[in-house]
């Protein structure tokens, strides 16, 4: 697998980060995405992702099951006390993460 995340236009790639199902891949981006942020200090943070199944289990919106929970458990440890991060889904055409993943796999 691996992942991308965008934070302020910079584009982080991590490559080959072990095995999973692109579920997973989205995940680990997502969670990727919020220690960057943490991190960097970010108190406000916004996390946009493609993946409309993770987007509405990070919201709570559906359950997660499997290894999703544990995902989900990692996310929400991640979150803490602090302001609970907004996660927002979009198209896959707007997904800097995606595309900048794309262009290391020209077809």
């Amino acid at each position: 697998m691996e992942i991308a995340v965008v934070c302020r236009g910079v584009a982080h790639v991590e490559r080959d980060i072990g095995v999973g199902s692109s579920l997973d891949a989205e995940w680990l981006a997502l969670i990727a995405a919020l220690r960057l942020a943490r991190a960097r200090g970010l108190d406000d943070i916004l996390l946009l992702g493609d993946a409309a199944a993770v987007v509405a289990q990070a919201n709570g919106v559906v359950p997660a099951r499997g290894r999703a929970s544990q995902h989900l458990a990692v996310f929400r440890a991640l979150a803490g006390e602090a302001a609970a991060p907004r996660v927002r889904h979009i198209g896959r055409a707007q997904n800097l993460a995606g595309i900048a993943l794309a262009r290391l796999h020209p077809r």
